[in-house]
């Protein structure tokens, strides 16, 4: 589930100082840091890594069965079966009063598809089916694409094109560079494709909470935004339209957010832990 943009002394257990020491040196450089506590503690990071797993594992079970044919309501009892099989809560239920355990976006739907009895997969559609865990407390978050049957060339492309823009996203987010630089390698990815990236939503900061900071555009200028910092953990989730990038939302549900003129959008989202070398993919 994207968020909606907005505009005492602690070190990680198991890190080593020098994590500190080039906090510290930001800071005397006016470099916007995260929060402390948005920088893990080991027991933390375990919490979310169990989490993460069964996540992932949903998504897989999700890709084993999903068919033309199954309504969205079909995959939202795979979804809640299977997390309360594994003794985890389905995050998006009842989330600020969202109705169903997983959002499920086709074709034009740009995110937050509520599943229904009355919605069919057909042939040629793509979705988005975009997942998310309680696991003891611990938040794990990650959506992927899936294609129906025979889909044109061009929307194959289109998914294709936005899951490199998520694995250049994850790349670019190493320690101690900043998100600016993630937004700005996704956007130059997908525009030198000749698509758009929506700009009225985000990723986040993911784990202790569903949503925290930061939030994580998925286009911008290198070099600027918050420090990225070994601890934190957030999602990576561009969406990418293949028209225009902007988008509204479904006055009657208000979840729902389309695209502004009804071309295609796909989406793929991971969750990643910054580590002092690198970063640790923990859902795809």
């Amino acid at each position: 589930m994207k968020r909606l943009m907005k505009s005492a002394r602690f070190t990680p257990k198991g890190y080593p100082d020098e994590v500190e020491a080039k906090i510290q040196q930001y800071k005397r450089e006016g470099v916007r840091l995260p929060q402390r506590n948005l920088l893990r503690t080991q027991e933390q990071i375990e919490g979310i890594r169990a989490s993460a797993r069964i996540n992932t594992a949903l998504l897989d079970y999700v890709a084993e069965n999903i068919r033309e044919g199954m309504t969205t309501a079909d995959i939202d009892h795979l979804v809640y079966c299977f997390t309360t099989d594994h003794d985890a809560i389905p995050a998006p239920f009842l989330f600020e009063g969202f109705p169903k355990s997983v959002c499920t976006s086709i074709n034009d739907v740009v995110c937050h598809g509520i599943p229904s009895t009355h919605e069919v997969l057909k042939n040629g559609d793509i979705i988005n089916v975009d997942v998310s865990t309680i696991y003891r407390g611990y938040y794990s978050d990650a959506s992927r694409m899936f294609l129906i049957g025979d889909v044109t060339p061009e929307m194959r492309r289109l998914v294709e094109v936005t899951r490199e823009c998520r694995d250049i996203g994850v790349r670019m987010a190493q320690p101690w560079t900043r998100l600016g630089d993630v937004g700005a390698a996704i956007q130059e990815h997908a525009e030198k494709n000749g698509y758009s990236v929506v700009r009225d939503l985000c990723g986040h900061g993911c784990g202790i909470k569903f949503h925290e900071e930061p939030d994580v555009e998925h286009f911008g200028r290198r070099g600027t935004g918050m420090l990225i910092v070994p601890g934190m953990t957030f999602t990576i989730e561009p969406m990418i339209n293949m028209g225009t990038y902007e988008v509204f939302i479904d006055e009657d549900d208000g979840w729902t957010v389309f695209t502004a003129d009804g071309q295609p959008s796909a989406q793929w989202e991971s969750q990643i832990l910054i580590t002092p070398d690198g970063n640790e993919v923990l859902t795809e």
